[in-house]
């Protein structure tokens, strides 16, 4: 259960693991809203179910039966909660079930949620599946009370099939994007890739770029995501900051793309500036998969990717000067390469996920 299936890293997830399921034999049934991911979700040989178990309403109490209704009639093995509003939707249908036809429970923390009453339902499943060490640590910090035996620890990963060191994107694609943006031609590259919020980071890139044209760094800057609705106010904070800084012509906004696997694999460098800790940095894995050099600043799920694949591009966060200088050196001489192998792989998320639901299906409710 979730909110939608529009986009998104537990939105992928969710696709991810439906697949995992119906290779392996099995039922996969998603409850959502709906979205533009649900076609992909049926080609995939899996079910949606289309309830809007998101939405912030006290009529959304309303879909309790049906889910308890569903849940009974179906037979279902394992309720997986991925969100906290249709956790809670999803947790009070399955508490309504007699105990002896409840299917197993399953909740996934994916972010450092604000600690209280209604985050704590994502702590409520037989085992607290938690997406990288800090949401562990998060876990056992703001919930002592859950057993730290029920807490598991199951990466995010990606498709080293799409995410090689070798990639290179196709001739026309190269033409047409530079034909699309000539003012990237012939520069050096960052890319700053997530949706335009304070938390991304967008503010201190324009601080990098000017810090690093000030050193004679040819550089260029592209930020890749959309805008909601909610966060333009702060978008025209950004655009303003550009123009007062006079980047115009330095910072490219690409919007939301599909192609990004083409735009990181260009790049010279992928930021992750991230102003709080994330659980897992999704697009770092990918850039570095890709063979191209991350630098992020050093807390949360990004601190640990690159602490075990490319510590040499970790700064103290919000340290705009240190990266400033990091990357000015890496201009000068050379990005340091990217050595370890990417230990996140798409193949060893799905096979862990599928052996905990197995685990759990073969033992009494």
């Amino acid at each position: 259960m979730l909110p939608a299936l529009d986009g998104g890293g537990v939105e992928r997830g969710t696709l991810e693991i439906a697949e995992a399921l119906v290779a392996a034999g099995h039922r996969a049934i998603v409850i959502s809203e709906g979205g533009r991911l649900v076609e992909e979700l049926e080609a995939l040989g899996a079910e949606h179910v289309t309830l809007p178990v998101g939405r912030k309403a006290l009529s959304t109490l309303r879909y309790i039966p049906i889910v308890r209704r569903l849940l009974r009639d179906e037979g279902v093995d394992i309720l997986h909660l991925r969100s906290r509003l249709p956790a809670w939707i999803g947790y009070l249908a399955w508490k309504g079930l007699p105990n002896e036809s409840r299917p197993h429970l399953v909740t996934t923390v994916h972010g450092a949620y604000s600690p209280g009453w209604y985050s704590a339902v994502m702590t409520k499943g037989e085992r607290v599946i938690a997406v990288s060490d800090s949401i562990v640590n998060y876990i056992r910090t703001n919930y002592p009370k859950v057993d730290p035996e029920r807490i598991v620890r199951i990466y995010r990963g990606i498709d080293p099939e799409c995410y090689y060191p070798d990639f290179r994107p196709d001739p026309a694609w190269l033409e047409r994007f530079f034909n699309e943006n000539p003012q990237a031609r012939d520069r050096w590259l960052l890319t700053l890739p997530g949706r335009i919020t304070q938390i991304k980071g967008q503010m201190d890139l324009i601080e990098i770029v000017a810090g690093l044209k000030a050193r004679g760094v040819p550089v260029h800057a592209l930020l890749v995501g959309g805008v909601h609705p909610r966060r333009q106010e702060y978008w025209h904070k950004v655009q303003a900051a550009i123009a007062e800084a006079g980047l115009a012509n330095d910072i490219t906004w690409l919007g939301p793309r599909r192609d990004l696997r083409e735009i990181m694999a260009i790049s010279d460098v992928v930021l992750s500036l991230t102003q709080k800790p994330e659980s897992f940095g999704r697009t770092v894995t990918e850039a570095l998969a890709l063979g191209r050099p991350v630098l992020g600043y050093n807390h949360g799920g990004v601190g640990e990717q690159l602490g075990q694949i490319y510590p040499e591009g970790r700064v103290p966060p919000g340290g705009i000067d240190d990266a400033i200088k990091r990357l000015a050196r890496w201009w000068q001489e050379g990005a340091p390469p990217i050595v370890n192998q990417v230990p996140f792989t798409l193949a060893r998320m799905q096979a862990e996920t599928l052996d905990l639901y197995r685990l759990l299906a073969v033992s009494h409710p």
